[in-house]
């Protein structure tokens, strides 16, 4: 499983991120996406944990508390859904 963070301070580091999570367990690894054309950080992280236990705690915790002067959200990120469109019906 991976966890979602969103709505995360844009001067947060992948390694802030970890040390956040690391209270919970042991982090496997963050991702922080960064904007193509910027470099600037997009805002969210996707998180992986050791157990789904940990995981868990952090998403109960974490959820919708203040940190780095936002309000976190966090919960499990969904897959990725295909981008590529149907184009059978052209």
């Amino acid at each position: 499983m991976t966890i979602y963070v969103g709505n995360l301070s844009y001067k947060a580091t992948s390694e802030d991120i970890k040390q956040l999570f690391t209270e919970y367990g042991s982090v496997k690894r963050v991702v922080l996406p960064v904007d193509r054309e910027t470099g600037k950080a997009r805002g969210f992280a996707f998180v992986e944990m050791v157990s789904e236990a940990e995981e868990d705690a952090a998403i109960s915790d974490l959820n919708s508390s203040e940190w780095m002067g936002r309000q976190l959200r966090v919960n499990k990120a969904r897959p990725q859904e295909d981008r590529r469109s149907d184009r059978s019906s052209y």
